[in-house]
């Protein structure tokens, strides 16, 4: 795999949706990661083909638990409580399979950083090295108060904004914040009934 240093969004955002996979952000729905076919549909929702990761081989149950495990400590980065720690966390999910940076041209043939990851590395550290490239953008790009929780009333679900405005405040915008735009519009429905 070929992680782009400039393109960190993708890295950062998948931090935050791995995290989210956990049941314990998922109450009602439960382990979100279930199966490695459950971790290739996430995989490739987030643009990760096979044929770039695993050396192209679909996920195993060891992937599975790898990944499980890797989850828990992109969360625990992303719940850092400063911008060092966030640093220190991020160098060291960088480092499981990353090389040296390398410059190549792009397509388009202008020179763009690069960190290829081991040949032969597991699922779980590229997927690592691509988390930690993200997140240590994230935080040069974008600083480390962009590393949140959601603002969701009892969700435990954890995000890096990587929008443009930097005014996300939730994990799960079509489901968190659905759902507090249901709620305000029933209480509002509720507020101006006639009843009242």
């Amino acid at each position: 795999m070929r992680i782009s240093i400039t393109d960190y969004t993708a890295g950062a955002a998948l931090a935050g949706d791995l995290a989210n996979t956990s049941p314990t952000v998922q109450a009602a729905a439960g382990e979100a990661l279930p199966t490695p076919d459950a971790l290739m549909g996430f995989l490739a929702g987030h643009g990760l083909r096979l044929d770039a990761v695993a050396g192209g081989r679909p996920p195993t149950d060891d992937d599975l638990r790898e990944v499980h495990l890797l989850r828990r400590e992109a969360r625990g980065v992303v719940e850092t409580e400063t911008e060092d720690q966030a640093v220190a966390g991020g160098a060291v999910l960088a480092g499981r399979a990353g090389l040296r940076p390398v410059l190549e041209r792009d397509p388009g043939g202008r020179w763009q950083w690069y960190v290829p990851t081991r040949p032969g590395a597991p699922l779980a550290e590229e997927l690592a090295t691509l988390i930690g490239i993200g997140l240590l953008g994230a935080v040069r790009a974008l600083g480390h108060g962009r590393f949140r929780a959601c603002a969701a009333p009892g969700c435990r679900g954890v995000f890096v904004d990587v929008s443009r405005g930097g005014r996300r405040v939730y994990c799960r915008p079509d489901v968190c914040g659905n759902r507090i735009n249901v709620a305000n519009h029933r209480e509002r429905r509720r507020l101006d009934s006639p009843a009242h």
